[in-house]
């Protein structure tokens, strides 16, 4: 068995989400502190694991006031909760390149299981210092209520002003560990 461990790339990740804005647009943001390590079996993928953690107050929507309220107890309650976490339980590859990675995602106090739809592993590639690289494209959609992210406010026409369903994209950057 080939196993070997990688280290997020934290210069080189991000995880994004995208939200509805007044039923009308969506709403982006992102959390540019990411920590983790993905275990990978290099001869049978579907044997990997990883294991994320988030910084939620390195919250970034373009929008100061924006931003603190995300940080307040309306949404994360960052002084209670600093981080988001992810645990894989389960890896399926489709194809080469492509799968699923299914794992228990933890925000605020509430832990539910979610699958990322996952492009990648890239194939390895070796950087200007000689370090080996992996890339990741993972995506899934949540629901924010059901994580405790209650928060909204009815809008005079009907409809509220924050959407439910939210989008959650992660941009990552493996390197080898040693």
């Amino acid at each position: 068995m080939s196993t070997s461990t990688w280290n997020i790339d934290a210069t080189h990740s991000t995880a994004e989400f995208k939200i509805r804005h007044l039923m009308i647009s969506n709403v982006k943001g992102s959390f540019p502190k990411v920590s983790g390590v993905l275990t990978l079996d290099e001869s049978d993928v579907t044997k990997s694991s990883v294991e994320a953690t988030i910084d939620v107050a390195s919250i970034e929507t373009r929008d100061a006031q924006r931003n603190t309220h995300l940080k307040s107890a309306d949404f994360f309650d960052v002084e209670k909760f600093p981080a988001m976490t992810f645990k894989s339980t389960k890896v399926v590859q489709k194809s080469a390149g492509e799968g699923t990675v299914e794992g228990d995602l933890t925000i605020r106090d509430v832990t539910k299981p979610v699958v990322f739809e996952v492009l990648g592993p890239t194939e390895q590639t070796k950087d200007p210092w000689g370090n080996l690289r992996v890339g990741v494209e993972a995506t899934t959609k949540i629901s924010r209520k059901e994580f405790g992210l209650t928060w909204s406010a009815p809008l005079e026409a009907g409809g509220v002003m924050v959407g439910d369903e939210v989008t959650i994209t992660l941009e990552v950057e493996f390197v080898k560990g040693s």
